[in-house]
């Protein structure tokens, strides 16, 4: 057996540890492989650094390979502990500990690092890069104690840390010395558009503007202009670029000009050592992109492990991303000149940009801003060079005249086999169909493991998932997603994590940036969208009425025969004799055909013309009862130890009180509550989504029941003495299950779902309590009484007014 040679990667980032898959996968026993890393963290995805800047994500979570893939292909891992020479008379690589390592074969690739301009005050607390983990972990913290921020770059990274500092609740602003930004990527009217979606998220800008300075002592304050204005801020993002890491380099004779300088199969001037990746420069180019990088991997790769191979010849490349949420792609050569004609396409109205620059009947370039759907389908025209003529428009447009429309299907066989599906890593068609075909990659995440395909983003995940049921046809073993519908393959946690990371703010909006299937959505994801915007942004989202279903539209049931109930909220099932009169009152004035009590101890009014529901409502002059929608719907109690002689705590004002505190709570599906004066249970407490049970000295805290058409007993969460005590974890236990609960999930079916211990461990720490009943108390203080509120407002009256009085405003269908 022949002896393994010794290969030291100098860089534990994304190209080089790709090299040292693919090489592991060619010759899985020719070295024994030593890496060292810089930072304290084994090789995690770069990308995703403004998802874990933007609270979407841990270091955990954007881990590419843990330590047991070490270990596992028996690879040695010294982190933090960079290189800092190259011996290559005797073979050797020197860290920062000391440690020499011997080696046949140096592969660097040590990446770049964030450019700090030489500005006076630069070196102040408070002004950093935006690279790592580490530029992550500062913001953060930062942003707990500090508030303005302003970033200086208004490119992709620049973006993506304001929209970070933005969901830490900064003040961002975004200095950048160009006129519009992205200006490497985009034109002026993608830019335009780009930054008009940013500032209705929050962000402000200052175009045309160079700092000259960094004010203040130790810590920065603010920055002052080229034209004498200034703006305050405490913390300070330089994005203003990346330089190539060649510290080694520069210390072990290896020749350089702005990267390490490689040929075609990235070779340096020294034998035996390599370069990759954001440090390499190769025929005067550096490339930042993660797709040229792999490609230049793939080559190296081959070369070690002694297989033949073409050389790298340089990329054209392409950038696909989602900047804070918007869809943006660039390709190729984007501006024009005397040589080249363009077609453009903008849509004001949907954000919809399009432009493609043409030379010699052949397509150079590409932008898209809003629809990037394309995007693939252009960059494979781009690198082929075929001629387009006669079909330019079409593809600006999309249309082609009397062609029949294009099935899913047709789409992906269409598809070239060079086609680029996965832009971050660099994934073809054709490796996708390897994958599937030869090696057995039957589902997503085996066909993830094997090519990286939508490992990074994950924007490429439903062309994937396409792609592995084409090729694999009933073998495909693609996971059922729940929660959601037809329109989506997400699942409920991928929207509502997609929404908080990226900031979406409308309904339109999350099925635009998230690709739905159907542009508008259907009945079962348009609500579900409408709940969970309100729950994670109840200070800013504005309830999408059309979203909703007909009860709660009209803030009524409606019955078989047409007319609606309504049901006026009475706390705890307690009531007065005025209470009782104007209900008695108003059923007589308005001809109410039938007045019923509920099992949840309030009054029905049954019977009523919708005209008449804001007259019966004013007149009332009682809250709603919510008896209609996915909200509180009642307290049931008993009459305690008030009247009761089993009793031991006071019902009627603890169910009062909940009531009170709850009473206009929305949820993924209706709640119903009960509080119980004794273990007799006469309020049923224990088959209620919470329920309450006195006990001596305290109360049982009763979760996930229900009374419905399937029964289930609720099951004991806790038990505590003080009433306190009670609203702290019901509170924070209503909380958790509207963050983690499916649209139109009851809590008993979520409970069998999650498991109660989950729920119990979730609770348990008395600061995560604290912070979930901090979240409802805000989501509660939004709320209002919708019958006032439509009572109030003729605009909002006028929707009850018959058809023959006056239009209904806004959509007339319903959603059923």
């Amino acid at each position: 057996m022949t002896t393994p040679k010794k290969l030291v990667l100098i860089g534990n980032g994304m190209a080089g540890v790709w090299t040292i898959e693919h090489l592991l996968k060619l010759a899985p026993h020719a070295y024994e492989i030593t890496i060292f890393g810089a930072e304290p963290h084994p090789n995690y995805n770069r990308i995703l650094l403004s998802t874990v800047l933007a609270g979407g994500a841990s270091i955990n979570d954007i881990i590419i390979n843990d330590h047991d893939w070490y270990s596992d292909n028996q690879i040695t891992l010294h982190t933090g502990d960079p290189v800092v020479r190259i011996d290559a008379q005797n073979r050797q690589v020197i860290a920062a500990s000391g440690l020499h390592v011997d080696y046949d074969e140096v592969i660097i690739a040590t990446g770049s690092r964030a450019f700090i301009p030489p500005i006076p005050g630069s070196d102040k607390d408070g002004v950093i890069g935006f690279r790592d983990i580490k530029d992550c972990e500062t913001m953060i913290s930062t942003a707990q104690t500090h508030h303005k921020a302003a970033v200086i770059g208004g490119g992709l990274l620049g973006l993506e840390a304001a929209r970070g500092l933005l969901n830490l609740g900064m003040d961002v602003t975004v200095i950048h010395i160009n006129e519009h930004l992205m200006d490497r990527q985009l034109d002026l009217p993608a830019g335009l558009m780009l930054q008009e979606q940013l500032e209705a998220q929050g962000m402000k800008f200052l175009l045309g503007k160079r700092t000259v300075e960094l004010t203040g002592k130790r810590r920065v304050t603010g920055l002052r202009f080229t034209d004498g204005e200034s703006l305050d801020a405490d913390l300070v993002v330089m994005a203003v670029g990346i330089r190539p890491n060649i510290d080694v380099a520069l210390s072990s004779a290896l020749q350089i000009n702005r990267g390490i300088i490689v040929d075609d199969h990235l070779h340096t001037n020294i034998p035996h050592i390599s370069a990759v990746g954001e440090c390499a420069e190769h025929r005067g180019i550096g490339y930042g992109l993660v797709a040229p990088l792999y490609e230049q991997g793939a080559v190296l790769a081959k070369r070690l492990a002694g297989l033949d191979t073409a050389g790298y010849e340089g990329s054209v490349t392409s950038t696909k991303l989602k900047v804070a949420g918007v869809d943006v792609f660039s390709a190729g050569q984007f501006a024009d000149t005397k040589q080249t004609k363009s077609l453009r396409m903008q849509d004001d109205i949907d954000h919809i940009y399009k432009k493609l620059v043409i030379q010699d009947g052949k397509l150079i370039g590409a932008v898209l801003f809003g629809d990037t759907s394309e995007g693939s389908s252009l960059f494979s025209l781009i690198k082929s060079g075929e001629s387009i003529v006669g079909r330019e428009k079409e593809l600006l447009t999309g249309y082609v005249a009397g062609a029949a429309t294009v099935s899913p299907l047709q789409r992906l066989e269409s598809m070239a086999d060079d086609e680029i599906v996965c832009g971050c890593n660099g994934v073809s068609k054709a490796a996708i169909g390897d994958a599937v075909l030869n090696q057995g990659c039957h589902t997503m995440g085996s066909l993830k493991a094997c090519t990286k395909a939508s490992a990074s983003c994950g924007g490429c995940a439903p062309l994937v998932e396409g792609l592995l049921q084409y090729y694999a046809g009933d073998s495909a073993q693609v996971a059922v997603k729940e929660g959601m519908c037809s329109c989506t393959s997400l699942q409920r946690d991928e929207i509502v994590e997609q929404i908080k990371t990226m900031g979406l703010k409308t309904v339109k909006e999350v099925m635009n940036v998230l690709e739905w299937r159907e542009p508008e959505g259907c009945s079962k994801c348009r609500p579900a969208l409408n709940y969970y915007l309100g729950m994670l942004f109840p200070a800013e989202y504005e309830d999408e009425k059309e979203s909703r279903f007909t009860n709660e539209r009209y803030h009524a049931n409606i019955q078989k025969d047409g007319t609606y109930s309504v049901v006026p909220r009475i706390y705890g099932g307690v009531t007065s004799p005025a209470d009782l009169k104007k209900i008695a009152n108003v059923a007589e004035k308005y001809n109410v055909p039938l007045v019923k009590f509920t099992g949840g101890q309030r009054l029905d009014l049954l019977g009523i013309q919708k005209e008449d529901l804001p007259k019966i409502w004013e007149e009332l002059d009682m809250p709603s009862g919510h008896a209609y929608g996915k909200t509180l719907r009642t307290v049931k109690t008993c009459v305690g130890n008030t009247f009761c002689r089993f009793g031991t705590q006071d019902a009627m004002a603890m169910g009062i009180k909940m009531e009170k505190a709850y009473e206009r709570l929305t949820g993924p599906a209706k709640i119903k509550l009960a509080v119980s004066g004794c273990p007799r249970n006469c309020a049923e407490a224990t088959i209620k989504d919470l329920g309450l049970v006195a006990i001596d000295g305290g109360w049982e805290l009763h979760v996930g029941g229900n009374g419905g058409v399937k029964v289930r007993a609720a099951e004991l969460l806790c038990t505590v003495k003080t009433e306190e005590e009670v609203m702290e974890w019901s509170s924070a236990y209503l909380q958790y299950y509207r963050e983690h609960a499916r649209f139109n999930e009851r809590t008993a079916a979520w409970i069998e779902r999650v498991g109660l211990d989950h729920v119990k461990e979730a609770l348990a720490d008395q600061q995560t309590r604290l912070e979930l009943v901090s979240r409802i108390e805000e989501t509660l203080s939004y709320t209002s009484d919708p019958w006032k509120e439509i009572i109030a407002k003729d605009e909002l009256r006028k929707n009850f007014e018959p058809l023959n009085q006056a239009p209904l405003t806004g959509s007339t269908t319903s959603i059923h």
